[in-house]
C-alpha cells in the first residue's frame, strides 16, 4: 500500500519550520502523540479519503490539522496557532474533513459480506464468551452518551439525561474484535439473519423481532443455570465496551469532555471516531483502553411485550444449552 505521507518536506513546511508538530511529523518521529494514529493508520485513512488538493494546504497538511484537532478537543483559536494558519481555515479545514471522513463509512463500517464472515464472527463470540450456546451471536449492543454544549433556549433542557448534564446517545454494534459494524438494524430488520442475535444488556428488552436481541437474566433471578449463563453473557458482551474504551482513550479529548462545537456537528464529529476507531483496527494500531468514569446509558430493567416474553423464551433455551453443554477452553473449536 502506497504511503501518501512521505517524509519529503512540502513547501508549506519548508516556510514554517517554527511549527514543532510538523517538525516531528515530517521528521518521522511516531505521530501518535500529536494525531493519536499510527503512520500505518495515517496512511490507510489517506488512501481511503483519496484526496486531490490543487489548491490550498495540500492534502496532507489538512488531514492533519484534522486530527490534531480531534486529538486534543482545542479550540479553533488554539489549532490555528499549533499551525500558524487563520482561525476561519482551521474551522473550514476541520467541517471539510470531517465531512471526507463520513463519506467514506460504508468502506470501513459494514456488516459481515458473506455466510465465512458471518461464521468468523459467530465463532469470535462463542469464543469470548467461552461457549458454543453462543455460536450464533452476530455482534453486541450498547450505547453511551456524549457530552454536548446544548442549544441556548428552552430547546437545551431537552438533552439533559439522567445525570443532569446535557448529551446525545451514540448507539453501536460491534463485532467480536470490537470493530463497529451498525447499520439502521432496527427500522430495516436486515441483520442479523435468521437464527442470529445480537448480545445487549439489561438496559434492552429481551427480543426475537424485529431485532433478535438476548439479555441477561435480571440481578434477582437465582439459580446456578443462570448465573452460568449470565457469565458466559458478560464475557462475549463486554466487547462492545471495550470497543467504546478503546475509542474513548484514542480520542479523550471528544469523549470525556463537552464538544466545543455546534451540537448539529456533533454526530458527524462521533461518526468520524468510529471511522478512525475501525480503520486503526484494521491497521494493528490497537489502543488498551483506559480505566475511566462510564457515562453508559442507564439500564432500566423493562421487558414488557409479547416479543419480549418470545425473546425470553429464546433466551430460556440457550440457558439449557449452557446448562448443557461443558465450557470448551480458549483456542479450542467451537463447533
Amino acid at each position: 500500500m502506497a504511503n501518501n505521507f512521505s517524509c519529503t518536506r512540502p513547501r508549506y513546511c519548508r516556510i514554517n519550520l517554527s511549527v514543532p508538530v510538523l517538525d516531528r511529523f515530517f521528521s518521522q518521529e511516531d505521530p501518535r502523540p500529536d494525531f493519536r494514529l499510527s503512520r500505518e493508520s495515517l496512511a490507510v485513512l489517506q488512501n481511503l479519503l483519496n484526496q486531490e488538493r490543487r489548491h490550498g494546504w495540500g492534502a496532507t497538511i489538512e488531514t492533519l490539522v484534522f486530527l490534531f484537532w480531534l486529538a486534543c478537543g482545542a479550540s479553533y483559536r488554539v489549532v490555528s496557532r499549533v499551525f500558524g494558519m487563520p482561525r476561519s481555515t482551521v474551522h473550514y479545514i476541520v467541517h471539510r474533513v470531517t465531512e471526507e471522513v463520513v463519506a467514506i463509512r460504508h468502506k470501513v463500517i459494514f456488516l459481515p459480506k458473506t455466510p465465512e464472515h458471518l461464521e468468523e464472527v459467530s465463532r469470535g463470540f462463542a469464543g469470548l464468551a467461552r461457549h458454543r450456546a453462543f455460536i450464533k451471536a452476530a455482534g453486541a449492543i450498547d450505547g453511551c452518551h456524549i457530552r454536548i454544549k446544548p442549544p441556548s433556549g428552552p430547546d437545551g433542557q431537552c438533552y439533559r439525561n439522567r445525570k443532569l448534564f446535557p448529551s446525545i446517545i451514540l448507539q453501536a454494534v460491534c463485532d467480536h474484535q470490537g470493530r463497529f459494524i451498525d447499520t439502521p438494524l432496527y427500522a430495516q430488520s436486515s441483520y442479523p439473519p435468521p437464527g442470529h442475535f445480537i448480545l445487549a444488556d439489561g438496559g434492552y428488552p429481551c427480543l426475537q423481532r424485529p431485532l433478535p436481541l438476548i439479555t441477561p437474566y435480571k440481578r434477582q433471578v437465582q439459580g446456578v443455570g443462570a448465573q452460568r449463563f449470565n457469565s458466559h453473557h458478560s464475557r462475549a458482551r463486554s466487547i462492545i465496551e471495550r470497543a467504546f474504551g478503546m475509542m474513548k482513550t484514542r480520542f479523550r479529548s471528544i469523549f470525556l469532555q463537552a464538544l466545543e462545537v455546534h451540537y448539529t456537528f456533533v454526530p458527524h464529529v462521533v461518526t468520524a471516531c468510529t471511522i478512525l476507531h475501525n480503520i486503526c483496527l484494521s491497521a494493528g494500531d490497537v489502543l488498551a483502553p483506559e480505566d475511566e468514569p462510564e457515562d453508559d446509558v442507564e439500564e432500566d430493567e423493562g421487558e414488557a411485550d409479547m416479543e419480549a416474553v418470545s425473546g425470553a423464551q429464546w433466551r430460556d433455551q440457550l440457558c439449557a444449552e449452557v446448562s448443557a453443554l461443558e465450557v470448551v477452553p480458549p483456542g479450542h473449536d467451537y463447533l
